[in-house]
């Protein structure tokens, strides 16, 4: 039976991580009557994807993981950090934290997750050895890497015990870091729940060829520490012995269900708490979401059955009818460029089945599709090495394929079912149970028209994304259906794309968005092609962003050259040029922050972060950093960022070139240069990769031969790892193919597309993009000379330029008619000696800092 909304106003969710974070975006977008949500989690942060964990290794900060603010921002929830859940009372419906809050409700969502399973071996707990789970795992097992290895003076050798998809992810991460990695693995081959035995023998033999050991068949039975106590290495159940310096383990998670257990809800022997399809526990007031579930005797490890999870229990409390499906356990993995995907009845257990197999031993692809008796009923199916069929096979599951299962398997690019069209049942999405007719009919009913449409009508691909290529693919088919031309111009004012009207703005030698629009266009502008104009035209050196027009043009943080932040205050970053900064450098930038009251924070692009500034502060604030010879860091703008460095041969004993220096030079060569979006760059000194280069846009890394240059890579929602582009480069070849590679990326990118989507879908790829900077097949390498040159040559740094112009100065202030009274509405609270936005509570006792006051807590 669903549940009133009108008796559920007080909901209470014990855990905070992605599910739960689901949970609460659809129960706040759904809801229709007053609701009061409460959140408390373990972890003192925000919820995180877990599942991009591993892209903290290749440059990604927590911040970068973190999910939406927004759903947690929202006035009716309160978000507890730090606390755990300690006591629940269902009789009371009360629940009590570590610190001894205690919180009242009429509806419980137990959402706590599973922890790292440990391996009862003597030495589990030795220094050096690591569980793989959570943001301060992955933050910690960093720090002991860089430490011990500089400890030893040599590379480590790591073992990671477990050879699933975490165990093989770890693996990755410690590969990243220098460290020499092995991965022991219990059964008789990799990813052993995912993939036969020919599947998993295809698997270890391409995890090999990339440079990692694996071990199958292999228990471990103790580890064993060193003279300084730390761990030395593992002895196995067949008498052998292996030395290591880190270990990671990997075996496994346990459900969370500790709380209810001690509550008296039903929880299954083997750990999880019983839930019906309703996600209802055992108190029909209690729901359970996630991994800490037991449905169907089974609690599983993914993130897309959680989802469906939160999607029901929120269905529920809203007084609607929705029932859990049963698990989706189909999964899929990206490691080093190796593919893997697993989904349906993988290991044909269905009575009757067909496996139809492909095998190419050389190229390292093993692909299975498993039917059912008369072959015409896909049940499942494994792909290892291409599992680029993966987004168009997965949703045909348990329905007929349509054609020869033998033309899913063929090397091949598969636009549709060989036998027609995905069905409208067809689940595309299983993060967000999105079908492929509820993507059609976003686009015939709705009136979406591309894919960021459709993404943020349905949430198709909002999740892990490896949906995204197919819903593409329909979103376009529907599209053509319709007669309806894919929109390939920048917006409804112009018919071009980002790279055409670049072209034509060059050679038309126009340089204000009107004269651009008149010739080119229709109408006035909108906010999609006037920030791109604008960006044009900062490309090709036509002024300051705040000169006359272009000032109109700009986006929020451009136009008052600093970052917006949640609370109306901004964020202040002066440029540090490859992270090098003097004493006297640092004292300026603290005692700015000390005077005006700013919270400072070390990013990760090795600068300092000044958060707090009012709009009328900004300029007398950048007025005592450029008298002290500082630039803008140009954080606010879609333009060159940082360049990342490590110290190199100046300091480090492992540094076989000068990082420093050739990052100073390269960011004080491309500083304040404008592109389609963030460009970011990093040095690394020796193959260590400390700077971790090959997560930038542009990735140096050095050798005894020159420079490697990498291209192409980047943090974020989707992080990349940067390709190699050319290697042995002596140092004017460097700057000169650098130069080429960012000028031709400029000029031809889409809007807001980052380098490595751009080199997916150039025409070509890498090879042909390689082909026009180091050979010059295109004819254009002068031109690109030319244009970068002309940028060094008449670059100036925007704040000093807005500093000495009066007219641009009277744009900031808070209020026209009174320029230097402070925005009233900002108010702060003093955290670990620093103030930070105050929240509601805190406004409304009257214990905040209000702008313009002394950092005094006033009461």
């Amino acid at each position: 039976m669903s549940v009133s909304p009108d008796h559920a106003r007080r909901v209470v969710v014990v855990g905070a991580g992605m599910v739960a974070h689901r949970f609460a975006e659809s129960l706040l977008r759904r809801a229709e009557h007053p609701v009061e949500l409460t959140v408390i989690g373990e972890e003192g942060r925000h919820p995180y994807d877990r599942v991009a964990l591993t892209s903290f290794f290749d440059g990604a900060t927590p911040d970068d993981l973190t999910l939406p603010r927004d759903v947690f921002d929202d006035e009716r929830v309160r978000f507890i950090a730090g606390d755990p859940v300690t006591h629940l009372d269902t009789s009371a419906r009360r629940v009590t934290t570590k610190r001894g809050l205690s919180v009242p409700y009429d509806r419980l969502v137990l959402a706590t997750g599973s922890y790292a399973a440990r391996l009862a071996v003597d030495g589990f707990g030795l220094p050096g050895c690591f569980v793989y789970r959570t943001v301060a795992d992955v933050i910690a097992l960093r720090a002991f890497v860089d430490r011990r290895s500089g400890e030893l003076g040599r590379p480590l050798r790591g073992m990671v015990i477990g050879g699933g998809l975490l165990g093989l992810e770890a693996a990755g991460a410690l590969q990243g870091l220098g460290v020499g990695c092995t991965v022991v693995q219990s059964s008789d081959r990799l990813m052993s729940a995912q993939l036969d035995g020919p599947a998993g023998i295809a698997l270890g033999r391409l995890i090999e060829a990339k440079g990692i050991a694996v071990r199958t068949d292999a228990i471990t039975t103790r580890l064993d520490p060193d003279g300084s106590g730390q761990v030395a290495g593992l002895e196995f159940r067949d008498g052998s012995y292996a030395q290591a310096d880190v270990v990671v383990f990997t075996v496994g998670v346990r459900p969370r269900d500790q709380l209810a257990r001690d509550a008296g809800l039903d929880t299954h022997p083997r750990g999880g708490v019983r839930i019906d399809e309703t996600c209802t526990t055992s108190d029909p007031r209690v729901f359970a979401i996630g991994e800490v579930a037991n449905y169907d005797d089974a609690c599983v490890g993914l993130v897309a059955p959680g989802y469906a999870m939160a999607e029901v229990a929120a269905t529920r409390l809203l007084g609607g009818a929705a029932s859990f499906p049963g698990y989706d356990l189909s999964t899929k993995l990206k490691l080093n460029g190796v593919d893997v995907a697993s989904f349906g009845d993988a290991f044909g257990t269905t009575p009757g089945a067909l496996d139809v197999v492909y095998s190419d031993p050389v190229a390292g692809v093993y692909k299975k599709l498993v039917m059912s008796d008369d072959a015409k009923t896909l049940l499942g199916g494994v792909l290892v090495g291409d599992a680029s069929a993966y987004g168009m096979l997965r949703p045909l599951v348990g329905g007929a394929l349509g054609g020869d299962p033998v033309a899913y398997l063929v090397p091949g690019d598969l636009e549709q079912p060989a036998g027609g069209e995905l069905p409208d049942a067809a689940l595309v999405c299983s993060c967000n149970a999105v079908t492929a007719g509820t993507i059609r009919c976003a686009v015939t009913d709705d009136g979406c028209t591309d894919v960021a449409g459709v993404k943020a009508c349905t949430r198709a691909g909002s999740a892990c994304g490896s949906c995204l290529p197919l819903v593409r693919k329909l979103v376009g088919a529907e599209l053509a259906r319709a007669g309806i031309a894919a929109p390939e111009g920048l917006c409804e004012h112009f018919a071009f794309t980002r790279a055409q009207l670049f072209d034509q703005v060059r050679v038309s030698g126009l340089r204000t968005f009107s004269a651009i629009i008149g010739r080119f266009g229709t109408g006035r502008g909108c906010d999609i092609c006037k920030p791109v104009l604008a960006s044009i035209l900062a490309s090709l050196g036509a002024g300051h962003v705040l000169d006359g027009e272009h000032a109109t043009l700009q986006d929020t943080n451009d136009h008052v050259m600093a970052n917006l932040q949640k609370d109306g205050s901004y964020s202040v970053v002066p440029r540090i040029p490859g992270g090098e900064v003097t004493p006297e450098g640092l004292l300026v930038i603290g005692q700015v922050a000390q005077d005006f009251g700013l919270y400072t924070k070390i990013t990760g692009g090795q600068r300092i972060d000044l958060f707090g500034a009012r709009l009328e502060q900004l300029p007398d604030i950048w007025r005592r950093l450029v008298d002290a010879g500082f630039e803008s860091g140009h954080a606010y703008g879609k333009s060159m960022r940082t360049v990342k460095s490590c110290v190199g041969s100046t300091w480090c004993r492992y540094g076989v070139q000068d990082s420093v220096g050739m990052a100073v030079e390269l960011e004080l060569r491309y500083r304040g240069l404008r592109s389609p979006h963030k460009l970011k760059l990093g040095v690394s000194g020796c193959a260590r990769e400390c700077a971790e280069a090959r997560g930038k846009d542009v990735g140096i890394i050095a050798t005894e031969a020159g420079w490697n240059l990498y291209v192409g890579g980047n943090g974020g929602f989707s992080p990349k790892h940067a390709q190699l582009l050319a290697e042995g480069l002596d140092d004017q070849t460097l700057v000169r193919t650098i130069d080429r590679f960012v000028m031709y990326y400029i000029r031809t990118a889409d809007r807001l597309q980052r380098t490595s989507v751009w080199l997916e879908e150039y025409e070509g790829g890498l090879d042909a993009v390689r082909a026009v900077v180091m050979d010059d097949s295109l004819g254009i390498a002068a031109d690109l000379d030319a244009a970068m040159a002309a940028h060094v040559e008449h670059y100036e740094d925007e704040w000093k330029a807005t500093l000495d112009d009066p007219e641009k100065l009277r744009r900031f202030a808070s209020f026209v008619n009174a320029p230097t009274t402070p925005d009233p509405s900002l108010a702060y609270a003093l955290e670990r000696d620093q103030p930070r936005p105050a929240t509601p509570a805190e406004r409304a006792s009257g214990a905040v800092l209000v702008a313009g006051t002394t950092l005094e807590v006033r009461r």
